[in-house]
Order: C-alpha cells, then structure tokens, then sequence
C-alpha cells in the first residue's frame, strides 16, 4: 500500500510538470523581454533659455534628432503652470503664457530617446528684471455687500502713467470683464492713469461682474512690465433710480420702473444750484459734519454753516449730497434754499438711505445749475453718449463681456473666471 501511494505521489509530481513545462517553453531560445530603460533625458533635450531672459519671448524645448519629449512642465515662482503647445512631431515644445519679470522658473522635461530608453530631467532659467512694473488697483472695492446698483462703473488706477496709444491698447488688453448675462461695453481713459469701464446701457439686474488684471510679464512700454493679477468681483442689485425736479421740488424713487415714493425737497438756491444729470451714489453716512469752508464760504458770512447732517447719501466727491435738512422743511416743495444738496425731512433720508446703494442712480433735472462732469467729481460717466465713450478707448471699439467659466457650456472658447 505504501508503494501505491509513494507511485501515485509521483504521478502527481509528473502532471505538474506537464501542466508547467508548456509554460516555460513560450520563451526558450527567444530573447528576453524588452521594454523602457531608464536613461539621461539631459542629453536629449536643448533648453532655449540662457542666461537672463526676456519674459516677453517664448522660451523653447527641443529633442535631439531621434528623439521625442513626451512631457513639458514650466512652472513660476507662485506655482502657477505656464501654457505651452507640443509641436505635432513632439520634436518641440514652446511657452504659450506669459512669463513675469525678474523671475525664477523651473522646467520639469520628460523625453523618449527612440531606442526605448526614456526619462526625465528639471531645469530651470531666470527671466530679466523689469525697470518698472505696471499694477492696477480695481473699482469697485466689493470687500463689502458686493452688490451694487445698475449705474455703477469698473475703474482702474494704474500704478505708473501710460501715455502712448499703442502701450495703452496693451493696458487694455490685459484687462478682461466678464458677466452673466454678457453684455456690450467698453474701456474709458479718463487720464494717463484711470480707466472706467461701463456697459452700453445700465447693468441689467442681478448680473455678476468679474474684472481681472492679467499683464503678467507683458511688456506695455520700453522698461515697462505688467505686474501682478489682480481681480474682483460684485453682483448687481435691483434697478433703483432717484429723479430729483428742482423745479417741482420733489424726489421720485422709482424701483423695476416702478414709482415708490415722492418726496418733498429743496435744491440748491440761486447761486448755489444743484448739478444737473446724471450722478451714482459713492456713498452713505450715518452721519456727517458739514462745514461752508470746505466749498470756500467764509466762516461768519451770511451763507457759512457747520452742521452734523443725518441720513447722508453722496453724489459728488465735492460734498453733494441727499441728506436730512429738518431747518428747512418749511421750504421743501416749495423753493430752494439749500447751498447745492438735496434736502428733505428726517424721516424721507433716512427712508431714501435705507432704500439706496452705492450705484444707484440719481438724476437731477430742470436746475439752473451747470450739468454733472463725467469724471473728476463722482462718477458722471452715464452723461457721455456711447459713441462719444467707445472713441476713448485706446482699442477703439466697444468688448462683449464673456462669460465666467464656471457658468459656461462645455463647449465653446471661454476665457477663464476672474
């Protein structure tokens, strides 16, 4: 019995050596597997940056004849990714996006020698310093609310001036607006520094704006470079919009186009008459002091005053406001005795102040007074026609906003979310 098992033990060992055998023989005699080898992609590829580079040249990857890159990763000091293209033969490799001034970037390269052989390799080169950096500083500040009313304008301050049309078509182009829904606009230059933006009619309610800085490495001028992004964004509110008759002496706020209230005010008197057309609402105050020699009227002259003013809602960066005057409640609807704000009753400011927001709109009609600057003293930029605007811009032409990515289709060339 015991031989029987010892044979049958053998038996078994035999079958599995043919089930293995089979196995073993699918590769004798043949050669050995092949397959990737790592090698010095060093060697394979030719970095076009040397020394110090201009960040408004493309900087270039190149394979060695017979070999390819499979991969080509510039990144800058703020760990953003540079945009490149790979030519069809992934013989090349060129950077697409804008490098900053006096930085230092790393270039991570992957390459295929063509004989199987494949690896990696980091580098790295240093782009120029600029003489000067131009950065801007965007308008509105939405560090609040954020949401603001339909007449309120974009603005950029400009950290340098820029005089020369073709280095303000570049300002211009690397500002990008964008809202839902789009809308046609376009970039005003009030002076070498400031820029307002607008859209052809007032902002259609609930819009979401974006506007973003983007010269980053852009050369503007001789000397001159784009700085740092810089971006915002703001919602729009509802439609509100304020027409004061210094004639009728009365306030209609209307909301959606619909009359809300009327109220009762005084204007400025002669000598002293409101601004005629269209202003925005900068701001609102609690509480303010009012003092005649801020517009030159001498203390102690029949006209002087020094006054803490309720409920202040401004127009004008020189001190025009819609505010409470309860000293002259005797006059409103009737004439006007005010030294150029709008006055009414306690309760009507402090209604209209909850009722407002900066971007509202408040027009002012039949006042002898001169009509509203554009620019200089608030924000009078809806008293341009359109085609006087759209000349100012250094492109000449007016932009349709693009839309946010993020509430984009699939499809389609968008321009990223600010």
């Amino acid at each position: 019995m015991a031989d029987r098992r010892g044979i049958a033990g053998l038996g078994g060992i035999s079958l599995a050596l043919a089930v293995l055998t089979p196995l073993a023989a699918c590769s004798f005699g043949g050669d050995e597997p092949t397959g990737p080898h790592r090698v010095d992609a060093a060697r394979l590829v030719h970095l076009s940056a040397e020394g110090k580079v201009d960040p408004t040249q493309s900087v270039t990857v190149t394979a060695v004849p017979g070999s390819r890159l499979t991969d080509v990763t510039v990144v800058g000091p703020d760990g953003r990714v540079v945009a490149g293209k790979l030519a069809e033969d992934q013989r090349s490799w060129q950077t697409t996006g804008r490098l900053k001034a006096s930085a230092n970037y790393t270039v991570r390269i992957a390459a295929d020698d063509g004989k199987g052989g494949r690896g990696e390799t980091t580098q790295s080169f240093n782009t120029i310093a600029a003489q000067r950096v131009l950065n801007a500083k965007l308008g509105p500040d939405s560090s609040g609310s954020g949401v603001y009313g339909v007449g309120q304008p974009l603005t950029v301050q400009l950290s340098e001036a820029v005089k020369d049309p073709q280095a303000r078509q570049e300002v211009e182009r690397a500002l990008t607006v964008t809202s839902q829904p789009a809308v046609t606009g376009a970039w005003y230059w009030v002076d070498d520094k400031n820029l307002h933006f607008r859209p052809e009619e007032y902002w259609p309610v609930g819009t979401t704006v974006g506007l973003a800085f983007d010269g980053t490495g852009t050369r503007i001028a001789d000397g001159l470079y784009g700085g740092d992004r810089s971006s915002l964004k703001l919602r729009i509110g509802e439609r509100v919009e304020s027409v004061i008759d210094a004639a009728a002496h009365e306030l209609t706020l209307k909301r959606a186009g619909q009359v809300i209230r009327t109220i009762p005010v005084t204007t400025g008197r002669p000598g002293f008459d409101t601004r005629n057309g269209v202003k925005v609402v900068l701001g609102q105050e609690r509480s303010v002091r009012m003092n005649g020699e801020t517009i030159g009227i001498a203390a102690g002259t029949s006209d002087s005053y020094d006054l803490n003013v309720e409920w202040a809602t401004r127009v004008t960066w020189s001190g025009e406001y819609v505010h409470a005057a309860p000293w002259s409640v005797g006059s409103q609807g009737i004439e006007n005795v005010s030294h150029g704000c709008t006055g009414m009753s306690t309760e009507n400011a402090h209604w209209f102040y909850d009722n407002t927001r900066v971007g509202d709109l408040v027009t002012v009609v039949n006042s002898r007074g001169a009509k509203m600057e554009p620019f200089g003293n608030g924000f009078g930029d809806w008293n341009l026609s359109w085609a006087d605007w759209v000349k100012h811009s250094a492109l000449g032409q007016p932009v349709s906003t693009t839309v946010p990515s993020s509430q984009a289709p699939a499809t389609g060339m968008i321009r990223p979310e600010v």
